[in-house]
């Protein structure tokens, strides 16, 4: 066994922690602020700890939502559009959407982010707001477009899992 120094030992424990972003669960509901300042919920602020002092990413969602990343989460993502040939149209114009109006989030004095208005237009939130947590991003979600969502939930969502839990073992077993 070898025996580091402490600052390559913290070294360590950090850079392991920043390989590895944590599942993140559950839904929060919040509130928008005049200006578009919300609160990052202190349950979900638990499941950041490598993320306090981190910046945040938010971009526009695959959906009528948006999306927040720690920034080395985002960093990983722009590492596999990088990956992309920029000369095929359509992989320009996926990489156009994905990182337009991302916009990093920089908590303020009393722990607030401010929600850029162009994506929150985008979204269609004014003022309630739902975080869905989908593994390694937040979703952003107005009220009304979540519950929607929730609404149009499949009327078999066993039959949906196996479609796609099924898919996916069929390729392990490969």
């Amino acid at each position: 066994m070898v025996i580091c120094g402490k600052r390559e030992l913290l070294l360590l424990i950090k850079l392991s922690h920043s390989l590895i972003m944590p599942h993140l669960t559950g839904e929060f509901e919040c509130k928008l602020d005049a200006k578009g300042r919300m609160m990052i919920p202190g349950g979900l602020k638990k499941q950041l700890p490598e993320a306090v002092g981190e910046t945040l990413m938010i971009n526009r969602g695959l959906e009528k939502n948006l999306a927040i990343y720690t920034k080395s989460e985002w960093d990983k993502r722009l590492d596999e559009l990088s990956k992309l040939n920029e000369y095929d149209r359509q992989n320009l114009r996926f990489i156009r959407y994905f990182t337009g109006g991302a916009t990093p989030l920089v908590p303020d004095a009393a722990g607030r982010v401010l929600l850029p208005k162009s994506l929150l237009d985008f979204a269609g939130i004014s003022n309630d707001v739902v975080l869905v947590c989908v593994l390694n991003k937040i979703e952003v979600w107005s009220k009304a477009a979540h519950t929607e969502m929730i609404n149009n939930e499949p009327d078999n969502f066993a039959e949906l899992a196996e479609l796609v839990m099924g898919s996916k073992a069929g390729r392990n077993n490969e």
